[in-house]
């Protein structure tokens, strides 16, 4: 028999199937489902590895787009950041292109899907970090208060490339001024 690892499928005569959780110096730490957890000692002749390979999902597989969603919704339950951000039809397909001033130098082409995911993911960082710092216990409001324009500053240095979104509430937003 192949050997035994942390996330191995293996059968048991009496317990049936289950999964390898811990693997200890003489006995395996096998979960039962509703059998429970149950050392197994590694000398026990009564094991079959049934899977060669570890499941990352367990003994079934799950669809991606099941686990997509579930994510999404998690995501957006306890962060608020899983908004659909969409990129402006004009740029769909195209090529960000970056040329060096030096002469000789090769040129980098990006597409600006990813480009602009890239971007997303930046502003949706910066959303996250603003809620750490909104709800952190032991930060004054003074610090809160400066630390939040440190982010709204860095919203204002990303102003340019609002031209790659869609929609106009997606933009970011750096700070107003006083009229």
């Amino acid at each position: 028999m192949s050997e035994i690892i942390f996330g191995s499928i293996i059968r048991h005569e009496v317990y049936g199937k289950g999964k390898v959780v811990k693997v200890e110096d003489l006995f395996y730490k096998i979960d039962f489902g509703a059998k429970g957890v149950i050392d197994i000692s590694k000398r026990a002749e009564d094991l079959i590895k049934v899977l060669e390979e570890p499941s990352v999902m367990g003994e079934e597989d799950v669809p991606m787009d099941k686990l997509e969603k579930t994510l999404t919704q998690i995501l957006d339950k306890y962060l608020g950041i899983t908004e659909v951000v969409s990129l402006g039809e004009k740029w769909q397909g195209g090529t960000l292109v970056l040329q060096p001033g030096s002469s000789g130098l090769k040129s980098k082409e990006i597409p600006i899907e990813t480009f602009f995911h890239k971007i997303v993911m930046l502003r949706d960082r910066l959303r996250v970090l603003e809620q750490q710092i909104n709800s952190h216990a032991k930060l004054t409001d003074e610090d809160k208060v400066n630390m939040q324009q440190y982010i709204t500053r860095c919203y204002g240095s990303m102003t340019t490339f609002n031209v790659l979104f869609k929609n106009n509430e997606d933009f970011f937003v750096g700070e107003k001024t006083k009229e």
